[in-house]
């Protein structure tokens, strides 16, 4: 398919997992694309982050489609180092016709009040503030070039559903539900779409890693209501989540703003 021939689409969080699925999928119809990640761990991140390789390997797999591929090594927390992406993103190709909002990471802990100030921290900062100032320095170049566009952001069933231990990663995609409900108000007369997405659990290394499997194995009360969906498949791969992503950038959803779409495997009805 080709719905996004002659787009540019900027993916957060694309050095492997969700984003770099995001990345190829769009590739694959058409976009090029600008890889943003920032290789290196966080304090409280319990698992490993993603590498320099893994951002180059995106960038291989794009251009494996024909397409122009650009990396960007930037920390989302920093707002410098956010306005040069988007500048850098301007200057390679001139236009960013979608965003998608992917940097995230998941961390837990026995509950609410056992949360350290640095764990709190680090994850809203991470998984919603940075979707701000993402937005905010890609927003004004999508309504000076003119063109539209369409945003979608990374929720989580962990958004729509509490888990204990995960207030944090709660809090900050529930969160992102209210940052695209009032964007999407916003930038509506300029024609640019904002929506979230909302997998269930996905085989990508946030939760297919040493730490994530132990911590469900010694915590089965409060591991309980993660685990299982409604359909027969204990996750869903970055691929179907993408799926969604493309169609909601594309211009057959060209009338989808301010929703919120499941990718959930029936989680949420089970």
């Amino acid at each position: 398919m080709d719905r996004m021939t002659g787009k540019v689409a900027l993916v957060t969080g694309a050095a492997r997992g969700q984003g770099r699925a995001h990345a190829v999928t769009l590739a694959a119809e058409g976009a090029d694309v600008v890889a943003v990640d920032v290789p290196g761990e966080i304090g409280t991140a319990q698992y490993p982050m993603g590498s320099a390789d893994d951002l180059a390997e995106t960038v291989r797999l794009v251009e494996a489609h024909d397409r122009r591929a650009l990396a960007v090594r930037a920390d989302l927390r920093d707002t410098a180092a956010v306005e040069q992406m988007a500048q850098q993103a301007m200057a390679e190709f001139g236009r960013i016709d979608a965003l998608v909002c992917n940097a995230g990471f998941m961390s837990a802990a026995e509950n609410t009040w056992s949360l350290t100030d640095d764990q709190w921290a680090d994850m809203l900062d991470v998984n919603l503030t940075s979707v701000w100032k993402t937005t905010r320095a890609v927003v004004p170049h999508m309504i000076a070039a003119g063109n539209g566009g369409a945003i979608t952001i990374t929720g989580s069933t962990g958004g729509l559903r509490a888990v204990a231990g995960c207030t944090h990663y709660n809090a900050a995609k529930y969160g992102c539900i209210a940052l695209m409900k009032t964007l999407a108000w916003e930038l509506a007369p300029e024609n640019i779409r904002v929506n979230v997405v909302h997998p269930t659990g996905v085989n990508t290394d946030m939760s297919n890693n040493d730490w994530f499997v132990r911590w469900l194995g010694e915590h089965e009360d409060l591991a309980e209501p993660m685990r299982g969906n409604r359909m027969p498949a204990e996750v869903v791969q970055p691929e179907d989540v993408s799926k969604m992503i493309a169609f909601l950038v594309s211009d057959d959803a060209r009338y989808v703003t301010g929703v919120e779409h499941r990718v959930d495997a029936g989680f949420m009805i089970k």
